[in-house]
């Protein structure tokens, strides 16, 4: 089951909503992680908007929950319109409201993302067969990491890049890690893990989506290579 609320909207559309919080990350004194708030909603952003456009949405509308203070408004915005470019979005309306009455120790906000979809169009939730291969994209990172490593955080532009493939399924990987996600794409099949063979640690935290699952026919594994590159690690599936 994916991170999305999806409900039909017209005969012809549906509606997509994902969402995302952050806590205690921003410019306030009390805060776990210090970085400006353009970088808190950017990467609040990206993991709405990737549920949204892996759930087969196209987003048109971000709705944000500012808990920051009035100052940090325009930071947050400029944080969105940031990803918005990264995925070369059109149209896209963004609105929201600050909490003004009181001023909270740490930073907080909330985002939603919504999206269209056609009504009936494949939910991406998908059989596990001997003919598929699994990768991830990215590596899970958290905290102070992501800023660290930022090398090493899969992009917006390239989660486009591979969302519009076809027969390519993606999932964005967040704070349950690799191993939970595997068990939430695949329908008809429950993962231990013993059974499970990568480079990567499968539970630990992806914070703010810094990595995605890529489930693929074997023969188009070369196409995702070529493309994610250095970001690619495979996923091998132990038969017990």
């Amino acid at each position: 089951m994916r991170d999305v609320l999806i409900f039909p909207f017209n005969g012809e559309e549906a509606v997509v909503v994902a969402s995302d919080n952050s806590g205690g990350i921003g410019l306030k004194e009390m805060d776990a992680v210090h970085v400006p708030y353009e970088t808190v909603a950017y990467f609040s952003f990206r993991v709405a908007v990737m549920e949204c456009m892996a759930a087969g949405g196209a987003p048109f509308a971000v709705t944000i929950q500012n808990f920051c203070g009035e100052n940090a408004w325009t930071a947050l915005i400029d944080g969105i319109n940031r990803g918005i470019e990264e995925l070369s979005l059109e149209r896209i309306q963004i609105n929201g409201s600050t909490e003004s009455n009181f001023s909270l120790l740490q930073s907080a906000i909330g985002l939603t993302v919504l999206g269209k979809k056609q009504n009936g169009a494949e939910e991406h939730r998908v059989d596990f067969t001997e003919d598929l291969a699994i990768g991830v994209i990215g590596k899970p990172l958290l905290g102070n990491e992501v800023i660290e490593h930022a090398s090493e955080v899969a992009s917006l532009s390239l989660f486009k890049q591979l969302n519009f493939m076809d027969d390519v399924t993606l999932l964005p990987v967040g704070s349950k890690g690799i191993l939970y996600e595997l068990n939430q794409l695949f329908w008809n099949r429950t993962f231990e893990d013993s059974e499970i063979d990568t480079s990567l640690d499968i539970h630990k935290s992806s914070g703010p989506s810094t990595c995605f699952l890529a489930v693929f026919n074997q023969e188009k594994e070369a196409e995702i290579k070529a493309v994610a590159r250095l970001h690619f690690h495979k996923v091998e599936v132990i038969k017990c």
